[in-house]
């Protein structure tokens, strides 16, 4: 008798990704497709992905969240929906209100009926970009459009869900599947790669983090079972978009002579009891709880930028030691 017959293969989790034509949804759910049961939704650019099931929906409708909570009662639920850019935000506050907080909403009160944990994304601009060391537990400061809708969401999801992880994250990167959406880091390498001048910002300063890099971190936290949290998740050094554009020029061996430095507007709102905002804003987020927590070690930007040159094709001559933590190396 073949013992193997009487083995219990134990059926995979399924996890409903909000949002799949993004860059975060689409990346997270290549990441997670090989290991789990992934269904995603989008609006109206239709996403194909070998393995996965996806169907439109639209967040703001109530009716249609139930529904797709409901019919595949997932066991874990990832919202990608929003508006990621500080500048598209100041552009369209209420779709940014919509997007980032509201549609959240209905999809967070869905996974409480139906038992489902809802995984947020934030960022670092839920804080005002002062030469300090953010830590979790700060209050949110946001003088952006993006960063109160993010901290509302914050908020909301800490105060009302049972079962939740939030992710606050620095400036994350990578290649999307969206052809509509050419978002800042396609446009650097579109324009290197047809050598046009490029102007990028050199007096904000943020983290950078290779998309795949915070998708291993979610399936970490995932795997492990962690609920009921919010870790910052960011490169171990700051740098502006300048410098990141010269170091991506570095590892990728593209010409810089097509970059030059400037300063990007920066879409401040008014904010009761603040004197103005200053010209080099600093967003700085403290990932020691994150590291310690998951057993895992942050890149630094330069690391990030060597592992996105391996992942797509490349082989850096430096590169570099390797930093391993539990269920990832990370470059």
């Amino acid at each position: 008798m073949n013992k193997d017959k009487n083995l219990i293969i134990p059926e995979k989790k399924t996890i409903l990704v909000f949002g799949i034509s993004s860059l975060l949804g689409s990346s997270i759910t290549e990441f997670l497709k090989k290991d789990y049961k992934v269904v995603g939704t989008y609006y109206k650019t239709r996403v194909s992905m070998p393995g996965v099931l996806t169907l439109p929906c639209d967040v703001l409708d109530k009716d249609q969240v139930q529904l797709m909570v409901y019919a595949f009662k997932p066991d874990i639920t990832i919202y990608c929906v929003g508006v990621a850019s500080v500048y598209a935000c100041s552009r369209s506050e209420e779709l940014a209100d919509a997007l980032n907080a509201s549609g959240l909403y209905n999809v967070a009160e869905s996974c409480g009926r139906y038992r489902s944990q809802v995984i947020y994304f934030s960022s670092n601009f839920v804080f005002s970009g002062e030469p300090k060391n953010y830590m979790e537990m700060d209050i949110p400061d946001a003088n952006t459009a993006l960063g109160k809708t993010q901290a509302s969401s914050e908020f909301f999801i800490q105060k009302t869900s049972l079962n939740y992880l939030v992710f606050r994250c620095c400036r994350i990167y990578g290649r999307g599947v969206n052809p509509l959406k050419m978002n800042w880091f396609y446009a650097l390498q579109s324009k290197l790669s047809n050598r046009e001048k490029f102007a990028c910002d050199d007096f904000i300063k943020v983290g950078f983090l290779d998309v795949y890099f915070l998708a291993m971190v979610v399936k970490i936290a995932i795997e492990r079972g962690v609920t009921n949290r919010l870790f910052q998740i960011s490169s171990s050094d700051q740098m502006s978009y300048f410098s990141f554009a010269k170091n991506y020029c570095k590892i990728f061996s593209e010409s810089d002579d097509f970059l030059s430095r400037t300063k990007w507007p920066f879409p401040a709102i008014a904010s009761q009891g603040m004197s103005g905002v200053s010209d080099n804003l600093k967003y700085q987020m403290d990932i020691t709880n994150i590291e310690g927590y998951l057993n895992i070690e942050m890149p630094t930007v330069l690391d990030s930028l060597q592992f996105t040159y391996q992942r797509l094709g490349g082989n850096p001559e430096n590169k570099g030691k390797m930093k391993k933590g539990e269920g990832v190396s990370f470059i």
